[in-house]
């Protein structure tokens, strides 16, 4: 239940450092939310659906650790990446 593959380019193009940039924690961080929001819109129908709830947990405890990272890291970007999102913090 991964975001289309036309979705994923834009989104790794939108986000990348450089021309052959694909793991980036920006990248990651996109790419991570962007799943997270399909997957929330999925729990508003099917409610009882407890295994893809658990892994929506896991997912948005990489998406911290990895926020975590850039802002001890680089700051800016961690700040840039939140507006970008429109993620609070």
């Amino acid at each position: 239940m991964s975001p289309a593959p036309a979705t994923k380019n834009l989104t790794i193009q939108q986000f990348r450092l450089h021309e052959s940039d694909t793991g980036s924690p920006q990248i990651q961080v996109a790419l991570l939310t962007a799943r997270i929001n399909q997957l929330t819109s999925h729990f508003e129908t099917h409610k009882k659906d407890f295994n893809s709830r658990q892994g929506l947990l896991r997912m948005v405890g990489r998406r911290r650790s990895l926020l975590e990272y850039l802002k001890c890291h680089d700051e800016d970007t961690y700040r840039n990446l939140l507006d970008a999102l429109k993620l609070r913090k």
